[in-house]
């Protein structure tokens, strides 16, 4: 069984419809990237995977529990972690309190065994730019720095699947190199991760499995190393 599992999801943005009979499988600790075009709708199926766009119709399963139906912060308590495209940090808060604010303590009660969880320690060596503005207001970093901080905040709830919508987006090209190794670094940790990206050189040694989504459907799906090797489909469904 694999670890999320979407099955013929169909979902509305009101009367418009973007996603039609997507289904995708996400397995324990690999990396699997979701790539496509502005509108191919990426950052809808991640949205409906976390309950924020909820599907009208289909199943969504994460360990063969259903998601569909319930509440973002249920979800986010069951193990899914979601880092959005416009990252969200807290601007009024320090680097150190917008960590406070999603830190989830041992033991309280929490729906997924956590094997290592993550500490201001454990996110300060992942990000060590972080440590050095512990102190600092959020909406005074830089737009690396918020998406590190927004990442860090977001594995303080110790997820099992850790969803970017877009990470490398608007990035500088040194920030967007240092942001993959450090993702690299989570891949190295066993941490399940779903990526929606355009920049394929980004994804390209961090993936293990593709989805290429177009006008809401699964157009293709391959291992990485296919994916990169078929210039013809990078052609076709992403004009590179």
């Amino acid at each position: 069984m694999a670890l999320l599992e979407l099955s013929h999801v169909d979902s509305y943005y009101g009367d418009s419809h973007i996603l039609f009979d997507l289904s995708l499988t996400i397995e324990e600790g690999e990396v699997v990237c979701l790539l496509g075009r502005n509108g191919a709708g990426k950052t809808t199926t991640v949205r409906s995977i976390m309950g924020l766009t909820p599907p009208r119709s289909g199943r969504i399963t994460l360990g063969g529990q259903d998601l569909v139906g319930l509440p973002a912060f249920r979800i986010a308590r069951l193990g899914l972690g979601f880092v959005p495209e416009d990252r969200r940090v807290f601007p009024n808060l320090t680097v150190h309190e917008n960590l406070e604010v999603a830190r989830q303590t041992w033991g309280n009660g929490a729906a997924h065994p956590v094997v290592r969880p993550w500490t201001h320690d454990a996110v300060f060596e992942l990000f060590p730019v972080l440590r050095t503005r512990r102190s600092q207001l959020g909406g005074t970093l830089s737009g690396g720095e918020q998406q590190m901080l927004t990442i860090a905040r977001t594995l303080m709830g110790n997820p099992r699947i850790l969803l970017l919508d877009e990470p490398s987006e608007g990035l500088a090209p040194l920030v967007v190199e240092a942001l993959r190794q450090q993702l690299g670094r989570l891949k190295e940790t066993g941490l399940t991760l779903v990526l929606t990206e355009q920049n394929v050189r980004f994804v390209s040694e961090l993936g293990d499995r593709v989805y290429i989504l177009e006008k809401g459907m699964v157009r293709w799906t391959s291992s990485m190393a296919e994916f990169l090797d078929n210039a013809e489909v990078r052609r076709a469904y992403l004009a590179v």
